[in-house]
């Protein structure tokens, strides 16, 4: 081998290792998560009584009580981004309850919001927690795109990690480490693509009036206070100025880069075939497969035979509960008593 192709075999090898090792570095900061403090990066939203700095100094948590809930937002927004927390539900006769960890842009953008949803659900008594995602772009909330499921494990007796990777070209829910729910931006989805710069949000909330059984079964304030524990914050993306939205995508290149390297590193196969077998396992409601809701189903979604198969027509399996009539009419409430924004009624008696 001459001088010349001796040099270029090194070049050649030399960028492949450097790309390997960004790649690799990329996946190891998501694995590794480094976490922010909640004084640095984050205001009370409301109830700021109700938010109690946890003893270990590390995150706090929210108590719910008869007089009010509570909830905590980050001190930016960001133009896309990694976000996720450690948390341990309330323990028993959490009936009427509602703990969220979401994104959102809605109080700037009132008309054209977008958000980024994981809420649990209390369960009816003796009946475990459940938990949903959901996400809107530009205001879309008469499109709900709602996926409900059960968790293999009981998340009020330790911590466990929910997160969101908010990219250009996708969006990913996890639970531990684990790929839930991948929603790809497309034409087909166009504006409704969350794509405005969102802030981070953290509620516990009394939804008596839908979140358990459609309303059957409320909050019993009798085991109040009830309390949803924050810890291991994560805020991994690119602050931005939501109204300078033609600067942000320009000044946030570089971290768009580098989430879209993070999302190609973690979604690997086996991550993928994981995802498959949480969704077969633990998924009990698709929007995509509710005929009763949407006769036409939303443009993005990528119809399964065997899940069509297996969710029939009313996009849920066939246990507890009773389908919601078409038409329903939704009631409007505040958002920042409810701790967020966009159709929570829609499902209503899917609760079980």
């Amino acid at each position: 081998m001459d001088r010349r192709h001796s040099l270029s075999y090194t070049t050649l090898l030399l960028t492949f290792l450097s790309l390997a090792l960004f790649t690799s570095s990329i996946a190891a900061a998501f694995r590794d998560l480094s976490t922010v403090s909640y004084d640095e990066k984050f205001t009370p939203l409301f109830a700021e009584f109700n938010i109690k700095h946890r003893e270990d100094g590390d995150g706090v948590d929210l108590h719910l009580n008869p007089y009010a809930g509570s909830g905590f937002i980050s001190s930016d927004m960001y133009n896309y981004g990694f976000f996720s927390a450690r948390i341990k539900l309330p323990g028993n006769h959490t009936s009427g309850i509602v703990v969220a960890i979401y994104t959102s842009n809605g109080d700037v953008f009132e008309k054209t919001h977008d958000e980024l949803d994981i809420e649990f659900l209390g369960g009816a008594p003796g009946r475990p927690w459940r938990f949903q995602t959901n996400l809107y772009g530009n205001g879309s909330t008469n499109r709900g795109r709602e996926e409900r499921y059960t968790l293999w494990f009981d998340p009020s007796k330790e911590f466990h990690r929910y997160s969101i990777l908010w990219t250009s070209r996708n969006i990913i829910f996890y639970v531990d480490n684990v790929p839930i729910r991948e929603v790809m931006n497309s034409e087909e989805m166009g504006a409704d693509y969350p794509s405005k710069p969102m802030a981070l949000y953290a509620t516990i909330w009394d939804a008596s009036d839908w979140a358990t059984a459609g309303g059957k079964y409320k909050v019993d304030y009798n085991f109040s206070p009830f309390i949803a524990q924050f810890k291991d914050l994560v805020l991994d993306g690119c602050p931005s100025d939501p109204i300078q939205l033609a600067g942000a995508t320009w000044e946030c290149s570089d971290a768009h880069a580098e989430l879209d390297a993070a999302d190609y590193a973690l979604i690997t196969p086996s991550r993928r075939a994981s995802m498959r077998r949480f969704r077969q396992k633990f998924m009990y409601y698709s929007y995509c497969y509710d005929v009763w809701r949407y006769p036409v189903p939303l443009p993005e979604c990528v119809i399964d035979p065997v899940e069509k198969e297996r969710f029939k027509e009313s996009g849920r399996l066939k246990f507890g509960g009773s389908h919601p009539r078409p038409g329903r009419q939704r009631r409007k409430r505040s958002r920042r008593s409810r701790g967020s924004s966009g159709s929570r009624n829609t499902l209503a008696d899917y609760a079980m």
